[in-house]
């Protein structure tokens, strides 16, 4: 008859694997924890981590101060109309905000270089030209929209 082969296991450490990965990491991603580490120091001299830190610490009295206004009408007004704002965003196409967002800049940038206001007849010969009235036709449909839903 045979023996029984005994077989006892070796007991397993959990916490071994994570030392031995831990040991391993700074040699494998050195230069990924340096940039962590600039990212550090950078938060840390402009109070990034300190603004952070407060954050924590006052995570309840945060939560709690924002669970008592969302209570509110005001808050829950406001919670509604930042829905339909982050919705009024997600529906922007970046490729026409991007060329808006050029002009809005050139634009101040041409004001700003005014001394004086424009005279009517300027005015006037912005107004008609052809972009002057593209932009015009953009802002009667807008305002005509406008007045349309303000109607219902």
């Amino acid at each position: 008859m045979a023996n029984p082969i005994s077989f006892k296991p070796q007991p397993v450490d959990p916490h071994l694997e994570l030392e031995q990965r831990l040991a391993r990491a700074p040699r494998k991603h050195a230069e990924a924890l340096l940039v962590v580490y600039d990212i550090l120091e950078a938060a840390h001299e402009n109070g990034t981590l300190d603004a952070v830190h407060g954050l924590v610490f006052a995570r309840d009295k945060i939560a709690g101060r924002l669970a008592e206004y969302a209570g509110t009408p005001e808050g829950k007004a406001a919670l509604l109309n930042l829905l339909e704002l982050g919705k009024v965003l997600a529906s922007l196409d970046p490729e026409v905000l991007a060329p808006l967002v050029d002009s809005m800049q050139k634009t101040t940038g041409e004001h700003r270089q005014e001394k004086t206001p424009p005279s009517t007849w300027q005015l006037f010969r912005r107004a008609t030209s052809e972009d002057g009235r593209r932009g015009l036709s953009f802002l009667t449909l807008f305002l005509t929209n406008l007045g349309r839903s303000l109607k219902r």
